[in-house]
């Protein structure tokens, strides 16, 4: 029963090659990638991660995901353009860490909701910065007198006493 099996696998591909379906396939002529090198149990995973272009930390568990994407909310806020978008950035990664602090899994590693108001002021002082650094392009336009603030109320009234 193999054998015919077998006898008819092989009328298939010599057929194929006949028929030159194996001709000018990629990676004809090249060298096997990875051949010569040291045996790594993991080199599917790696593989697949270079062929679908996805970053590593994919491999990561979740609370060390997390935790690495605290450390990088200010470069990932730097280019946003409102302090609103910044504040629903921070809301949506916070909802992701009170959903892994409810049911955590992995390593107990801490990692603790952020502050918006922090961010959205290391965002506002960063934003000045570019500003100032950057001239401006646009004609110098005439500056509008400025007011003085206004004292509030409070401040008036304390003094007449």
């Amino acid at each position: 029963m193999t054998e015919a099996w077998e006898a008819a696998v092989e009328a298939q591909i010599q057929g194929a090659v006949q028929r030159g379906e194996f001709d000018d396939l990629p990676g004809m002529g090249k060298p096997i990638p990875g051949r010569g090198a040291p045996y790594d149990e993991s080199w599917w995973i790696k593989s697949f991660l270079e062929r679908e272009a996805l970053p590593g930390d994919l491999l990561l568990p979740t609370s060390l995901q997390l935790r690495r994407r605290v450390e990088q909310v200010p470069d990932e806020v730097r280019d946003l353009p409102t302090e609103q978008s910044v504040r629903d950035f921070v809301g949506q990664l916070n909802a992701q860490i009170v959903a892994w602090l409810r049911n955590p899994d992995g390593p107990r590693v801490a990692v603790r909701p952020v502050n918006a108001d922090e961010v959205v002021r290391r965002w506002r002082a960063e934003r000045s910065r570019r500003e100032v650094r950057t001239p401006t392009t646009e004609p110098a336009m005439v500056a509008a007198p400025t007011r003085q603030p206004r004292r509030s109320w409070w401040l008036r009234w304390r003094r007449r006493g």
